[in-house]
């Protein structure tokens, strides 16, 4: 029994070793693809008011812009790794509400059919956006150089 209980801690360790590298491939790849989704909605943006207000969304113009904002510098954010939590947060909103304005169905079937829950549109950013909320940046970050600071500075007297 002692045998096992050494080798799974080993593994767990070892697993958990993978955990920032995880996260920084995480956040690279799709930070990478918030920049250009908000790039190229920035660079369309009256594409996407017209799709805002097709979905009957309030001040359409506003929101196309904020959106695409947020998808660019949330974006930005995740792969430099800073303030990964904030934008994690705002851009599980922004893609919950995705769900619910221009995918409504996929959300619904969350439980009776979870296939077409996971193959719309904004799932994917949806699970990145969890991810970096939950565990945040990592150790390959300027969220970690940032909070190294700050345990300094609280432990001085």
């Amino acid at each position: 029994m002692k045998i096992l209980a050494k080798l799974y801690l080993n593994c767990a360790h070892w697993a958990s070793s993978l955990k920032s590298p995880f996260l920084l491939i995480i956040r690279l790849y799709w930070g990478w693809q918030l920049i250009q989704s908000g790039w190229g909605k920035l660079h369309h943006l009256d594409r996407v008011t017209d799709f805002f207000t097709s979905l009957n969304l309030p001040a359409p113009g506003v929101t196309a812009h904020f959106v695409s904002s947020l998808e660019l510098i949330g974006g930005i954010a995740l792969v430099l790794g800073v303030a990964t939590r904030l934008f994690g947060l705002m851009l599980t909103v922004n893609m919950l509400v995705a769900y619910w304005t221009a995918d409504r169905d996929a959300l619904t079937a969350f439980f009776s059919d979870p296939g077409k829950f996971y193959n719309a549109d904004p799932y994917t950013f949806l699970f990145a956006a969890l991810m970096v909320l939950i565990f945040g940046a990592g150790f390959y970050s300027i969220d970690a150089l940032l909070e190294k600071q700050f345990r300094k500075h609280l432990e001085q007297p």
